[in-house]
């Protein structure tokens, strides 16, 4: 069974891969931006210190850009292989999630069976199995350092404590002191999930302390050389800005407190809306005093509470819950028996309703000149589609809970690849730069200079053009006296959706992110736009 688990798991994973890899591009701007800050890595041969713009990067430590290097070191300079990266940690998180519900739950074994579909077809985690970013990395060393917590809790050994302190090591080097946050509640919360008679301070806390401290060394072997190399203020940023960038304003909430919670649901589909979780949850709170359930809930509350309270709440921040909540669903739906049609009712309606939503959007759009271009061009079959999916799931044959979690792994997995594929060929114009890329490689070519109008450059194009450098970032205010330098130069200007301009008097555009439009304009082009613009104020 444990072989056919895997396998399901395995093929699973090729499947989000492959769909992931050849439906998109890397989305502006966050991964074209990780890309870049790799690629400059790897054109200076700087491994110490990453860079942006010609400038320090200390946003985010350097383990990723590493790994994205060494791929590239094997495998030469390609696109697939920076965002195999987290799908690679993101397979073996699973497996690990599995193993970590077998030592909670030894005598069940369709729990760890369980545990890992649920977490692998969980919507969220679906969709960032490849994408370019962080947070899967932080799943890795999250569960790696739970799964060591629990080794030396039950073995009382050095293997434990040893993972542990390579889960503060590296999610230190992946994202900085987010890990101790994942990692330290939990394991400070031993005494209420596990037996205090295993808990005396030299066999549990001290070593803790000692595994952070060693953990927070490692990663310093990086930290000190780097800061010294990138200056006074890289220093200052990778040893205060980690923290404190992230904590400024910490209760002045740009979403509100329940957030997550309300997209908890949407986030961990199918299972938060299966009626077996509800009536296993039920009956596991009135007869059960579980240490695994309780360990679940010291790893998923504190931090739940403390990102809920931190602003700038993103989705993806939370993804190193999910292997928890793989274990809770997992093991309270151990306490049911067989599912029915009328436990999966609401999880048929919510995708009929996604179904008559993507059949009557498109076309209502078309009406509504400020609304995204690709949702118009959404073909009207994937909403028939998923409405498809939807009865289908209503008609599963009552099964035993393990039949159904293959089954609902399956169902979840399909809507949202088929989903996946559409929308993102459908969108790719809109946020594949690919093409303007590509344009910019040209005139760097002919060795024409280029500017970016603005304040800030993202780093969009550096990767997918393989630029050797960054175009010149010039205030708006600045042009005139660029091309005065520069008149055979080209500027890169962004139009929002609402601002006017004339598209046959520019030299190359593409619709991005929506309804906005990225252009090259060369001296006379941006002067004739210029005019436009004080004839339409006049």
């Amino acid at each position: 069974m444990k072989l056919n688990n895997t396998l399901h798991i395995i093929f699973i994973w090729l499947t989000l891969v492959t769909i992931g890899l050849i439906s998109r591009s890397y989305f502006p701007i966050d991964e074209t931006r990780y890309v870049t800050v790799a690629w400059n890595m790897w054109l200076n041969h700087d491994y110490l210190v990453p860079y942006l713009n010609g400038v320090a990067y200390s946003h985010k430590p350097p383990m990723l850009f590493w790994l994205i290097n060494l791929g590239w070191a094997v495998f030469g300079v390609n696109d697939w292989w920076p965002r195999l990266v987290p799908s690679l940690f993101a397979l073996v998180t699973v497996f690990l999630t599995r193993q970590l519900a077998a030592r909670l739950w030894p005598q069940q074994h369709n729990t760890s069976h369980n545990a890992a579909l649920i977490l692998l077809a969980s919507g969220l985690w679906v969709i960032y199995s490849t994408a370019l970013m962080f947070d899967m990395l932080i799943a890795f060393f999250t569960m790696l350092g739970v799964l060591g917590l629990i080794i030396a809790y039950q073995d009382r050994s050095l293997k434990g404590w040893l993972l542990f302190t390579l889960a503060i090591a590296g999610g230190l080097l992946a994202k900085g002191p987010t890990i101790l946050l994942q990692l330290l509640p939990v394991a400070l919360l031993a005494s209420w999930w596990g037996s205090k008679a295993r808990l005396s301070i030299k066999h549990w806390y001290l070593p803790i302390l000692y595994a952070v401290l060693a953990g927070i060394s490692i990663a310093l072997l990086w930290a000190i050389p780097a800061g010294i190399h990138g200056g006074q203020e890289y220093q200052h940023a990778i040893f205060w800005g980690q923290t404190a960038n992230r904590m400024v304003d910490s209760f002045a909430h740009k979403r509100p407190i329940w957030w997550y919670l309300m997209l908890l649901p949407v986030l961990l589909f199918p299972w938060l809306l299966w009626g077996a979780f509800w009536k296993g949850l039920l009956k596991t709170v009135r007869t059960q005093n579980d240490w695994g359930i309780r360990l679940c809930m010291a790893w998923l509350l504190p931090v739940l509470i403390a990102f809920s309270f931190i602003s700038g709440k993103q989705v993806h921040y939370i993804l190193p819950l999910f292997p928890a909540f793989a274990l809770l669903i997992a093991r309270v739906i151990e306490n049911t028996h067989g599912s029915s049609r009328s436990q999966v009712l609401l999880i048929s309606l919510v995708t009929l309703a996604l179904g008559l939503l993507l059949v009557y959007l498109p076309s209502h759009l078309q009406s509504h000149p400020n609304s995204a271009l690709w949702i118009q061009t959404l073909p009207q079959w994937l909403g028939w589609l998923t409405i498809a999916l939807g009865l289908a799931v209503f008609a599963l044959p009552k099964a035993t809970q393990t039949a159904t979690v293959t089954q609902l792994s399956v169902f979840s997995v399909s809507l949202i690849v088929c989903l996946m594929f559409v929308v993102m060929k459908s969108s790719n114009g809109a946020y594949d730069v690919r093409p303007i890329s590509k344009k910019l490689y040209d005139l760097e070519l002919q060795h024409v200079p280029i500017a970016y109008i603005g304040t800030k450059y993202p780093g969009i194009f550096n990767f997918l053009g393989r630029l050797p450098q960054s175009p010149e970032i010039v205030p708006q205010t600045e042009i005139a006296d660029w091309f005065a330098q520069h008149p055979t130069g080209r500027i890169i200007a962004l139009f929002k959706g609402s601002e006017k301009i004339d598209l046959q008097q520019v030299e190359f555009y593409q619709i991005y992110r929506g309804s906005s439009k990225l252009t090259i304009l060369n001296h006379q082009q941006w002067l004739t736009h210029q005019n436009m613009q004080a004839d339409a104020v006049d």
